[in-house]
């Protein structure tokens, strides 16, 4: 389990979904975008769900506990940037709730 350390809080995440929202954290926060992260609780802390607002401006560490970067699932990637950029938020989910994004193609008659 690694970790995202924020504005005094510490939030444990499994090292897959940490570098995963790591990148859509990054991107948002280059921009100086603002915008709220919600995740669900663990049962050791209560079963419920947190948010908290990120900000350019705090400071932000993520600590992974594992020496290999994951490999990143672009699928999973463009579910979570979609959902930053929705008015809820960054909604940490798995990875099997990403779809693969749809390609509609148009044919010609």
């Amino acid at each position: 389990m690694g970790y995202l350390a924020y504005d005094n809080r510490t939030i444990e995440f499994d090292d897959r979904v940490l570098a995963h929202i790591q990148i859509v954290i990054v991107q948002k926060l280059r921009r100086r975008e603002g915008f709220l992260m919600s995740w669900r609780d663990g049962n050791e802390i209560g079963d419920g769900r947190s948010s908290i607002w990120l900000s350019s401006e705090i400071p932000l560490f993520f600590k992974f506990s594992g020496g290999q970067p994951p490999q990143i699932n672009m699928a999973w990637i463009a579910a979570l940037n979609l959902s930053a950029n929705s008015s809820r938020g960054l909604i940490v989910s798995g990875e099997n709730d990403a779809q693969q994004p749809k390609v509609v193609t148009r044919h010609s008659d």
